[in-house]
């Protein structure tokens, strides 16, 4: 009986572990990136011309935006 039941607590994590990673019922989500780095360029100099960054802050954005393309 007991060997039985550790046999059941073995594959009830099996079977919970394996739908985390296959995900059944579950969903996946993709995230597309719309914008283009002239667009987010421009958007980031609208901000920073409108007071909303230090030059700080707009030279380190600048930065990161045209590393990541």
């Amino acid at each position: 009986m007991k060997r039985k039941l550790v046999i059941a607590a073995l594959l009830a994590g099996l079977s919970v572990s394996l739908s985390a990673c296959v995900g059944f019922g579950g969903k996946t989500q993709t995230t597309v990136k719309a914008t283009t780095v002239g667009q987010e360029l421009a958007d980031l100099d609208a901000a920073y011309k409108a007071g909303l960054l230090t030059e700080e802050e707009y030279k380190k954005k600048r930065t990161e935006i045209l590393k990541s393309k």
